[in-house]
């Protein structure tokens, strides 16, 4: 329901405002597909799945040049973001294959996979992506010691909530000079002006946003810099000046129906925290950059909740007593 509320709204507000949906809905269908992915090789390959998934994000943060920072990238987390957040979801994946072998040796393998992971994205001048991969195996190390995950999902939610809120409290100068400065260094003044652009159109067009696609061609930043994708590269403002606060809304939503789903799986909670520690650095990374423009990211973002999510069929009573999973009606039964 709250996808297809994300994909319902960016029509709306494309009709409205003559804008280009096909991003938005890309993107949803991007995060369905991985979801449902997900699902069916999380309960058939609990192990193997997550495993592969891994291995698939750094071949393919290796083998796309588009993906990997280079001297060509010159706007601010942009192609730079997607490599971070690919390697970071492939990082967590790796740890979740971990924590669900019961076999000692495969818990090695996996985790110094993810081990590998991090070096491979400081091997490709990802300072941000080596961080984030580092600080999801850190997490996953540690979630084994956790015994009640609804106390970690919610201290997840206050962190993206935290960095949320800080791209507000920056744009809006409630802070001291010298943490703005500290602040301005690496998110770059350019960034800063772009997310000014939108909270100037947000506050002209406060309901329906000035529609999907359109921010590039009406933010005066963009449109004087020789090298701009058209986007404030940051989701939540992005969401913010094109699709107005209900497309805010529905971001955060989104987000959160993944990290409830989570809180509701079946799996181990170690795996269920690492899932949910490795979407979190996606949203952190999602909220200062462009990496949700990417589709691998939102395919990768999808799979990664799918994995984390789904019923196992060894542990499914009618797959052991007739041999396999039973239909029920359209779906199948848990």
């Amino acid at each position: 329901m709250i996808l297809g509320a994300c994909a319902s709204w960016s029509l709306i507000t494309a009709a409205a405002r003559d804008g280009r949906p096909e991003g938005v809905l890309l993107a949803v269908l991007a995060v369905a597909a991985g979801y449902a992915a997900g699902r069916v090789c999380g309960a058939l390959l609990p192990v193997a799945a997550p495993g592969a998934a891994a291995l698939a994000g750094v071949a393919l943060t290796v083998a796309v040049p588009h993906l990997s920072p280079g001297p060509r990238i010159t706007a601010p987390l942009g192609h730079a973001g997607a490599t971070a957040a690919l390697l970071a979801l492939s990082a967590g994946a790796a740890c979740c294959g971990a924590w669900a072998s019961p076999v000692p040796a495969v818990r090695v393998v996996l985790r110094l996979l993810a081990v590998g992971i991090a070096v491979t994205a400081a091997v490709l001048g990802s300072a941000v992506g080596c961080a984030a991969c580092a600080g999801v195996l850190l997490c996953s190390l540690a979630a084994g010691r956790v015994r009640r995950r609804g106390a970690g999902i919610a201290g997840l939610v206050l962190a993206a909530g935290l960095v949320a809120g800080l791209t507000w409290v920056v744009l809006a100068d409630f802070v001291p000079d010298g943490l703005a400065d500290s602040v301005e260094g690496p998110l770059t003044s350019h960034r800063l002006r772009l997310w000014g652009d939108a909270l100037h159109l947000l506050r002209e067009h406060l309901a329906l946003g000035v529609g999907p696609g359109r921010f590039g061609a009406l933010s005066p930043t963009a449109a004087q810099s020789s090298v701009t994708d058209g986007r404030p590269h940051s989701a939540v403002w992005q969401q913010a000046a094109e699709q107005g606060v209900v497309g805010v809304v529905l971001l955060g939503a989104a987000f959160g129906w993944m990290l409830y789903a989570l809180w509701g799986s079946s799996r181990p909670t170690p795996v269920v925290l690492t899932a949910g520690v490795a979407l979190t650095g996606l949203a952190a990374i999602a909220a200062v950059g462009n990496a949700l423009s990417f589709t691998a990211v939102s395919v990768g973002a999808g799979l990664l909740a799918g994995l984390a999510t789904a019923h196992l069929v060894a542990d499914d009573p009618s797959a052991r007593a007739g041999g396999g999973v039973r239909p029920r009606g359209d779906r199948l039964s848990e």
